[in-house]
């Protein structure tokens, strides 16, 4: 045989720098399960067509098994010269069943071959990263049920606004999570589409039945049009960019931990096994997880431009650029799925300072909107309610009080509707109790949303 499978028009060897600049086995080496997969699918489907015997393609089939196992057990020699997944296989089948297995790639080409191999790792891996993401949502769930009594307050701008449940903060996580999820799963219906048939670009003029191969290797549909199969990368950006969402996500919660997590907080505390020390500072415990987090967030970011700058220019169909998609895909993947993973052991264990949560939703003027709504209640219009609290709250200011500290007689000052009524009903538990709209912080509504979330968890697949 020739020295490469496709050396046969060419004067002169390939450069051994060529070789291994255009080399791609360091990296794409992790589809070999799935090109060995999809290589004794295309077996049986020749076989079907009657382009090979079954003896022919039972001999492919058996060798192609002992390929894998040579690569799963470690006993496989990598070659530059053999630049990728593909030829690595083939050729070391060829010197375990002969002749036969230059049969395997009729009707076949590496583009619409890859094309395949990245589908299936990428529907498998999707797969996952939506089963980690409802184990996710379970533990954000469990921690919400855990501490449904537990207030903080809440934040605009970074600034004291209103007290919240800690559960209802928790939850606004888990509807993100929810929506990452379903990104996910909606993006499956585009990842699983079969390529294998379209060969380079233009199709086959074997009589093989692409729909036979699809059911074997359990794709739900197959692809239209031969030019777009192998061209196509739109599912590998979709993923990329779901990801890049999700990740934004984590950076939100990472920053959120960090900031609760340090001394003027105080409101949690990390523990030790998923924190680390100071090399010079002794007192130091450093929240590097959530900060790692959140500093792997710009490289999903990254992985997503890359790919969009890779394909922004590709005329049709395959070209060699697109050997490139594989690194940041596979960098993201890997990325996500052990952010989430790490969360998941990270959260239940995290210890939540209830009271000092309490303690600092208890200062800085966080009944300002339930004192104006008081007055409301009287009568008064909104307008004149908020100037009139906002009165209140710079005498406040000025005396060091917060506003439940303010005498009746005081807070008549401002307007004579203020009646003795008007300490318990900015009391912290009223001013929760009351928030009762569709979606707000009130307890009943809270523990409304964690049993839907339960079903939803009990449903999620």
């Amino acid at each position: 045989m020739s020295e490469k499978l496709w050396d046969g028009r060419f004067s002169e060897k390939t450069s051994r720098s060529v070789e291994h600049f255009t080399s791609s086995i360091d990296i794409d080496r992790r589809l070999y399960p799935y090109d060995i997969e999809g290589s004794i699918a295309h077996c049986k489907t020749l076989a079907k067509a009657g382009i090979i015997t079954e003896d022919e393609a039972l001999t492919l089939v058996q060798g192609l098994g002992v390929v894998k196992r040579e690569i799963a057990h470690g006993d496989f020699l990598f070659d530059d010269a053999l630049e990728d997944i593909h030829m690595h296989i083939e050729t070391r089948l060829l010197q375990e069943v002969g002749k036969v297995a230059q049969k395997l790639h009729t009707a076949r080409s590496r583009n619409d071959q890859v094309a395949l191999d990245i589908r299936m790792f990428l529907r498998d891996k999707t797969r996952q990263t939506i089963s980690h993401l409802i184990t996710l949502c379970r533990t954000l769930v469990d921690m919400a049920r855990v501490h449904i009594d537990v207030v903080l307050p809440g934040y605009t701008h970074l600034q004291h606004a209103q007290p919240v449940l800690f559960s209802h903060h928790l939850m606004a996580y888990y509807e993100m999570f929810k929506r990452d999820r379903e990104r996910f799963r909606d993006a499956l219906e585009r990842i699983d589409v079969m390529p294998l048939g379209a060969a380079a670009l233009a199709g086959t003029t074997y009589p093989i039945d692409r729909h036979y191969t699809a059911r074997l290797l359990e794709f739900s549909s197959v692809s239209n049009n031969s030019m777009d199969a192998v061209s196509d990368r739109d599912f590998i950006l979709e993923y990329l960019a779901h990801a890049s969402i999700c990740m934004v996500h984590f950076s939100r919660l990472s920053e959120e931990i960090i900031l609760w997590s340090s001394s003027e907080f105080s409101f949690i505390e990390i523990p030790d096994a998923f924190a680390t020390g100071s090399s010079i500072m002794p007192q130091k415990k450093n929240p590097d997880v959530p900060e790692l987090v959140r500093g792997k967030t710009g490289g999903v970011f990254g992985d997503l431009l890359n790919v969009l700058t890779l394909m922004k220019s590709l005329p049709l169909a395959y070209n060699r650029d697109m050997q490139e998609d594989k690194l940041p895909l596979f960098r993201s993947v890997d990325t996500l799925c052990d952010c989430i993973e790490i969360y998941i052991r990270m959260l239940p264990n995290i210890h939540v300072n209830k009271e000092r949560m309490l303690q600092a939703a208890s200062v800085g003027f966080l009944n300002a909107t339930d004192l104006a709504d008081y007055l409301v209640g009287k009568g008064m219009t909104f307008r004149e309610a908020h100037g009139c609290v906002g009165k209140a709250v710079g005498i406040a200011i000025q005396q060091g009080k917060e506003l439940n500290e303010l005498s009746l007689n005081e807070l008549k000052n401002f307007s004579s509707l203020f009646d003795g009524d008007v300490f318990s009903y900015i009391a912290m538990d009223q001013m929760i109790g009351r928030r009762t709209s569709f979606g707000g912080t009130a307890k009943q509504n809270v523990m409304q949303q964690i049993a839907e979330a339960d079903k939803e968890m009990m449903d999620a697949k």
